[in-house]
């Protein structure tokens, strides 16, 4: 019973944002539990590695161009995943864009770069996805909010603010689609080290810093997300929706 639970063989899943990092690794995670697995990216040449990987699991794998910033042709792309994979019982909203910029010099370029991608471009494919979903007597949504969600962080108001509406987005579109049998849930990654976030980390200081404040001592790697992953998208959370579960080796537990 415990290993069904959690078994999403013929499930299929979107995860956006896929080609490297924390994406990418969620996109292995799905398909070693089995399910079937689209993945995106801006181009779609970026993500021949991760189709490798992917198809190594032995569960198929369609890689597919997506900017969710274009909210017209990001709804389109999941629309076109689904008739790929045959329906959408799984959707990882984790494409997203930070660039750290104090407060005072940020501009609106800047602020709608971010905000489009990381809170606009994520509901806008939950809604596509929804539709899909509901359609079809349910689903999973897992959307990839922050520690940003809960806690100010300096020369992140963008990113915090498209996060912590995300956190919103993922409350209410939890309470709402509930009847139609689609749970929503979201993680909270703490301190990864991905391409994204490679600036902090050239900082010695910085990482001393952090590290302190980690009950863990360690930063996160992307084996530690796939876990909960499956998880929120598995049986074994039928009864769990609208909450936002942090990965963060006990961050949020000890300030």
């Amino acid at each position: 019973m415990p290993r069904t639970l959690f078994d999403l063989a013929g499930r299929r899943a979107l995860v956006t944002g896929a080609s490297r990092g924390i994406g990418q690794s969620i996109a292995l995670a799905l398909a070693g539990a089995g399910a079937d697995v689209a993945v995106t990216a801006r181009r779609q040449e970026a993500l021949a590695e991760t189709v490798a990987l992917v198809e190594q699991a032995g569960v198929r794998c369609v890689p597919l161009a997506q900017d969710v910033r274009d909210t017209g042709a990001s709804m389109a792309t999941v629309e076109q995943a689904a008739e790929a994979l045959g329906g959408l019982d799984i959707l990882i909203n984790n494409a997203g864009f930070e660039s750290v910029r104090p407060s005072l010099e940020v501009d609106e370029a800047l602020w709608e770069s971010i905000v489009d991608t990381n809170l606009k471009g994520a509901f806008f494919c939950a809604r596509a996805a929804g539709k899909i979903m509901a359609e079809r007597g349910g689903g999973a949504i897992v959307n990839l909010c922050s520690l940003t969600s809960f806690v100010g962080i300096p020369t992140a108001v963008p990113y915090g603010a498209s996060k912590t509406g995300l956190l919103g987005i993922t409350r209410a579109l939890a309470t709402e689609w509930a009847p139609h049998g689609i749970r929503v849930n979201a993680i909270a990654p703490g301190y990864f080290r991905t391409a994204m976030t490679e600036v902090f980390y050239d900082d010695d200081a910085w990482q001393q810093r952090m590290l302190a404040k980690i009950p863990q001592g360690r930063f996160g790697g992307e084996g530690d997300i796939g876990g909960v992953v499956i998880f929120l998208c598995s049986d074994a959370a039928a009864y769990v929706t609208g909450h936002c579960i942090p990965v963060d080796g006990g961050y949020l537990a000890s300030i």
